[in-house]
């Protein structure tokens, strides 16, 4: 295979320099990081206006119970949620897989066992939380030592220069080669020849293999293939999530059991089954789930039209 070209273009040099930064960040100790993430989260609190307001439309929709307070609350929560995101992408390129060990509490390692005795591949069916890709990490940690390789699939950035370094830094952890989220071929291939990959099922879908589920009772576009993939590949579909802890000491990985009886043969019904499974993990820590995408929009409702406030 061909050795792939840095983008070292001079468009491209800011995007190093930026880079270069994030490689000192990364291995500062991790309060500092935190309280850095929060304070960038502050302040794109006021700067990200559209955002901000993507995030209080999904508030409202999925939190009606709250008052305007509270819900101000955490919407300002999960901005310094998001800035602390970005610090944890720097611990998963660049911290040392001691540090990370360190600031891991496992919760379910059975059921990781349970799925690797089978033989396998395995579906890491996740979500969109702020410390998503530190979780990623985290996941080729532990299961490196039941002996799986670890990848997941991911959007590539606009920026080459960030696609590049993710990629590369990725690999240089798991051994092996993140896939794109188009990537189908490439995915039934990993888990075919019993890899572990983290598959997150909640983004806005686009293409026909996807059909308006409900997410926190209201009806969102949502990706079918799910369970396709999981006949197709016969692989074990393990929930799996990361979570920051409440006393800022780390982070939970939270397993759940294997899927039973998964898929059913119901496209919808398996859709539903898993909206429903994020559902109460975002409930235990709603300022962590990545609420800035817009989940509920389609062709003939558009809940975010409203211009934004100020």
């Amino acid at each position: 295979m061909e050795k792939e070209t840095p983008p070292y273009a001079p468009r491209h040099w800011p995007s190093w320099l930026l880079m270069g930064l994030g490689r000192l960040l990364g291995v500062l100790p991790y309060p500092v990081q935190m309280w850095l993430g929060r304070r960038i989260g502050d302040l794109a609190y006021p700067l990200l206006r559209h955002r901000r307001h993507v995030a209080d439309v999904n508030l409202r929709l999925c939190f009606p119970e709250l008052d305007e307070s509270e819900r101000r609350r955490l919407l300002r929560e999960h901005f310094r949620s998001v800035g602390m995101g970005a610090m944890e992408t720097l611990i998963c390129w660049w911290g040392s897989a001691a540090k990370i060990r360190r600031l891991t509490d496992l919760e379910g390692l059975r059921h990781l066992e349970s799925a690797v005795s089978k033989g396998r591949g395995i579906l890491l069916l996740s979500a969109h939380f702020t410390s998503l890709e530190l979780g990623v990490r985290m996941a080729q940690i532990h299961l490196k030592r039941l002996g799986l390789t670890t990848t997941a699939m991911y959007k590539p950035p606009h920026d080459p220069v960030v696609d590049y370094v993710m990629r590369r830094r990725r690999e240089h952890h798991i051994g092996g080669r993140s896939i794109p989220n188009d990537d189908v071929r490439g995915l039934l291939k990993a888990l075919k020849r019993g890899d572990a990959v983290w598959y997150a099922a909640d983004q806005k879908a686009r293409n026909k293999f996807s059909g308006q589920v409900p997410f926190f009772g209201n009806p969102a576009r949502t990706s079918l293939a799910t369970g396709r993939i999981a006949a197709m590949s016969g692989a074990a579909v393990v929930p799996f999530f990361t979570l920051r802890r409440e006393d800022g000491r780390g982070y939970r990985l939270v397993v759940r059991p294997p899927l039973a009886d998964f898929p059913s043969g119901d496209e919808s019904a398996d859709a539903r089954r898993l909206n429903a499974l994020i559902e109460d993990i975002v409930r235990e820590a709603p300022a962590q789930y990545f609420w800035l995408h817009q989940r509920f929009k389609d062709g003939k409702h558009d809940p975010y039209a409203e211009r934004a406030s100020g």
